[in-house]
């Protein structure tokens, strides 16, 4: 191993490498080695189709300043960034002025300058200021790839390329930074060519140099740097916003890792030290820069350094312009302060906020925290931009999807509890926010009131893949992997910036135009010239879908039931707006527009805590509409402008049907046009009961004994829910008592037909659950009492022998004649016929009149179909003493009954309950046995 414990002393005019690093194996002397690096250039230059190299070079070695001059040609302008209105925010500062401090090499740490060799040029000592090897391998790559993909810079590069190149990547730059290093590396030692390089190169934070970088982060000087401290500065050279400890020290953290991991693969320290100094807290001091909106601004550095390179970010003097206004920002952040204060005691201590422009996208506001410089709330973190879960503020993307797919705002959802199968555990149950069950809402309700069962249903009609579509034409680049969500996506199951669902929600108040989130709108560089400018964006949603989300969002009417009539949703003027909370109470949102200007607000702990049950609309809600009412208060209120492609169209308001006139109320709703429904509704309905069953009356029930009724008729799925509900269900079995006539009918003798003496009695006497059958005999067409013919029997009798009805002793004229069976409970039903009994000479005698028709008991309460009971045809009203209408009477001929011309509807009647109906003693009655 290398010894790292001894302080290695150099040349105090720099004219000597290092004596204490070991050369490489096989080191040539410096003679050779510089012939060989010449060769391999000169082979270099040749591969790639130039000429004249020798001369290119010696062209190039005179060029160079002398050693002395190095360190003045550092020189470039500052970055400036702007508001919209010109007040400056941020100015990227010269180091000269104040934010570089040389220091000579032998005041650094011994563990600084191995950490920077071993991560940034392992081969530093032994090369000749380029590695021709990886410079092959990159002409090859880049040749190959038609661009410039990979590069192959030493310290002794970077450092001409800081001093004396520009950043552009092409060829011919590339091999004059490879001629240039190997000429200083010619001429100057490597200590000299290391300490220009370690108080150049920029660490972030403003800080160019090893002890501005010291300064900034630490608070101390750089000969007092520890090695966990050198390990995690030498990592940040490369991408000092990415590795930047104050806004992603979990980065940093890992950057210094693959530093230490270098050291010990070079032998510098061993592995128990770097064990030692990763497990190090380190102690950065505060970042204190004048820095107006300073989530914005770094957010904006950092879009620069990812798109133009940090060199041209740093020393490129742009005029960079951005879309935020710094007044509206400090009214956000005041605003959210304010109501924070009232929300101490409930364990909430942060806020974020993002306004924007609709109609361009730019970002009017980005309030990161509600102190960029509390360390409590670590207020450096820009919430904004954290990836948190949006509660129900994400539905909207959801019901979206739904009217892609056909539905309606009048479409109707069951918000009911339901268990959802799960691939692997119990079923997933979602639960309203009130813990109770609403029933048959219609979509705007859902949406309106957040009612969470109805978007879960709304997500499973949807797909989970469909969503996510949505959200990703919306903006929304997080939601990745579907297998990772299931049907909680629509309710904040997935995680999304603040930012990026501010730019959702203006798609909405856009007219479904979408444009990306602008923070910058325009850059000027040093020469005067516009470098970037902001474009227009794209239609991704309908004007007409969109319009209906915001229709719904800002029906304050329809989200009454959930948040009252004067909740913090509801504004002077028109607006659209959605609450979020997460199940934990660690997110509180709500997201809402205007016409012109849409504002995201989240409301929590940075540390993810939990907040003492702060929902969306206590917690983000009051700072949503504070906000618009007072940056809003000079602007006339405005409608959101309504689309052509849409008509009003009367549902009734229970079901989002067509309605009927059964329909109690009816509502107006908007829908695409084409979409109205024209289907009747189907929840009311008009049901008969049969009064004496309780059960659904049938065609064959009596129409006396039906009661109609209007029913709330919803699927049988629901029946438990109506149970809790208290909305009564119709009976689900029909009535069996009153049944298919051909049970109880009376085939012979017929409707009509005149009878004389012994008269069998045809037809059929059966029930469900049969007990018993009589026949029976009354005078004329309505008779007030009845008397016996035969019976009780208690066999049922199919198409057969009922009884013989003696009919001698009676007066000639009209009678009645009936078959009545009863079931197991003593209901009846029964079949009538009306005679004419023409007997020749009849006698009168005094026949025992019959009793009165006993009294129905109570039916029940249920409502049934009705029945038709056919008219007699022929009715004629019974004399006081009949008179024979003929000398002779017809006389059956055979056993075998005629066919019956008319089958007699049977009609219903109660078992008797009081004093039995006579039978005539001077009557001799058969009972039937069997059918004929």
């Amino acid at each position: 191993m290398r010894d790292i414990n001894t302080r290695p002393t150099r040349h105090p005019a720099y004219s000597e490498p290092r004596r204490d690093v070991p050369p490489p194996r096989g080191c040539l002397s410096s003679f050779v080695q510089a012939l060989l690096s010449l060769a391999l250039v000169l082979l270099l230059l040749f591969s790639v189709g130039l000429t004249g190299g020798a001369t290119v070079y010696a062209y190039y070695a005179l060029t160079l300043p002398p050693a002395e001059e190095l360190s003045a040609r550092a020189v470039f302008m500052s970055t400036k960034i702007y508001d919209r209105h010109g007040q400056l925010l941020y100015e990227v500062f010269d180091p000269n002025a104040g934010r570089r401090t040389i220091v000579p090499i032998d005041e650094m740490p011994q563990h600084l300058i191995h950490a920077t060799v071993a991560t940034e040029d392992k081969t530093f000592y032994s090369n000749p200021g380029f590695d021709p090897l990886a410079i092959i391998r990159a002409v090859w790559l880049n040749l190959t790839e038609g661009e410039i993909v990979t590069g192959a810079s030493t310290i002794t590069q970077q450092l001409v390329k800081n001093v004396f190149l520009s950043p552009e990547q092409t060829f011919t730059r590339k091999i004059r930074e490879a001629v240039l290093a190997q000429e200083i590396t010619r001429r100057y030692a490597k200590d000299q060519i290391l300490e220009i390089y370690l108080n150049e190169i920029y660490y972030g934070n403003m800080a160019y140099g090893i002890e501005a970088a010291t300064e900034t982060y630490f608070g101390k000087s750089a000969r007092d740097l520890t090695l966990a401290e050198a390990s995690l500065l030498a990592g940040l050279p490369q991408t000092p916003s990415i590795y930047d400890p104050y806004t992603n020290l979990e980065g940093a953290k890992g950057r210094q890792k693959v530093v230490l991991g270098l050291m010990v693969k070079e032998e510098y320290i061993s592995q128990s030290q770097a064990n030692a100094a990763w497990a190090e807290d380190l102690d950065f001091i505060p970042l204190r820069v004048t820095m107006r909106a300073p989530h914005f601004v770094v957010y904006v550095r950092k879009l620069l350094e990812d798109k133009y390179g940090t060199e041209m970010v740093y020393r490129g003097g742009l005029q960079v312009h951005t879309t935020l206004d710094l007044e509206t920002q400090a009214v956000a952040q005041q605003v959210a302060r304010e109501h924070l204060a009232t929300l101490a005691d409930r364990h909430v201590t942060n806020s974020a906020l993002v306004a924007m422009v609709p109609q361009t996208g730019e970002i009017l506001v980005m309030l990161g925290s509600v102190d960029f410089w509390d360390e409590e709330i670590d207020g450096q973190v820009n919430v904004a931009l954290a990836l948190r879960q949006p509660g129900s503020s994400i539905k909207p993307v959801n019901y979206l999807a739904a009217f892609e797919k056909g539905w309606t705002p009048a479409t109707l959802i069951m918000d009911v509890r339901t268990e959802f199968p799960s691939w692997e555990g119990p079923p997933y149950v979602p639960r309203n926010y009130d813990g109770r069950e609403h029933g048959p809402v219609l979509m705007r309700q859902a949406l309106a009131c957040s009612y969470n069962i109805a978007a879960v249903k709304t997500l499973q009609f949807v797909g989970v893949p469909e969503m996510m579509e949505m959200a990703r034409r919306l903006g929304i680049t997080t939601f990745t992997d579907p297998e990772r969500y299931g049907l909680s996506l629509t309710l904040g199951g997935g995680e999304i910036t603040l930012l990026e669902h501010t730019g959702a929600y203006a798609v909405l108040a856009n007219g479904g135009l979408r444009v990306p989130p602008v923070a910058i709108s325009r850059i000027v560089d040093s020469r005067g010239r516009v470098i970037e400018e902001y474009h227009a964006g794209e239609q991704v949603i309908s004007a007409q879908h969109a319009y209906l989300i915001t229709h719904i969002l800002s029906d304050n009417e329809a989200r009454t039931p959930a948040f009252g009539p004067s909740s913090p949703l509801h504004l002077s003027r028109p607006a659209a707006a959605k609450t979020g909370t997460t199940d934990d109470w660690r997110d509180s949102w709500t997201v809402g527009y205007t016409p012109d200007l849409v504002v995201g607000v989240w409301v929590g702990n940075s540390d993810n805590t939990p907040m003492d049950h702060v929902a969306g609309s206590a917690g983000a809600g009051h700072i949503w509409h504070n906000f618009m009412e007072r940056v809003l208060a000079d602007t006339p209120p405005k409608d959101f402008p309504r689309p052509s492609g849409l008509v009003t169209a009367e549902v009734c308001a229970r079901s989002g049907m067509a309605p009927t006139e059964l329909c109690p109320q009816t509502k107006t709703e908007i829908f695409v046009d084409g979409t109205a429904p024209a289907e009747p509704d189907n929840i009311y309905q008009r049901i008969g009961i049969c009064t004496v069953t309780g059960k659904r009356a049938t065609d064959f029930c009596p129409p006396e004994l039906v009661k109609k009724r209007i029913f709330e008729v919803y699927p049988e799925e629901y029946r438990e829910w109506t149970k809790r509900a208290g909305i009564p269900q119709p009976p689900i079995e029909e009535c069996q008592l009153h049944a298919d006539p051909t049970r109880v009918h009376l085939a012979f003798p017929s409707m009509g037909q005149e009878v004389e003496g012994t008269v069998d009695v045809w037809g059929s006497a059966d029930t469900a659950d049969f007990s018993h059958f009589v026949v029976e005999y009354g005078i004329g067409p309505d008779p007030i009492g009845w008397g016996a013919v035969s019976g009780p029997h208690y066999e049922p009798v199919t198409d057969g022998l009922l009884a013989r009805w003696r009919t001698q002793r009676l007066e000639n004229g009209l009678h009645s004649l009936r078959v009545v069976a009863f079931d197991q409970q003593g209901h009846s039903i029964e079949a009538r016929v009306q005679v004419i009994v023409n007997n020749i000479a009849a006698t009168p005698i005094s026949t025992p009149p019959p009793t009165s028709t006993p009294a129905p008991t109570v039916a029940p309460t249920s409502t049934p179909r009705p029945s038709d009971t056919p008219t007699p045809t022929l009715a004629p009203q019974p004399t006081d003493t009949p008179t024979p209408a003929a000398t002779q009477s017809p006389t059956p001929t055979s056993t075998v009954p005629p066919t019956p011309t008319e089958t007699a509807t049977p009609t219903s009647t109660v078992s008797p309950t009081g004093t039995p109906t006579p039978t005539p003693t001077t009557e001799s009655i058969e009972v039937p046995t069997a059918s004929p």
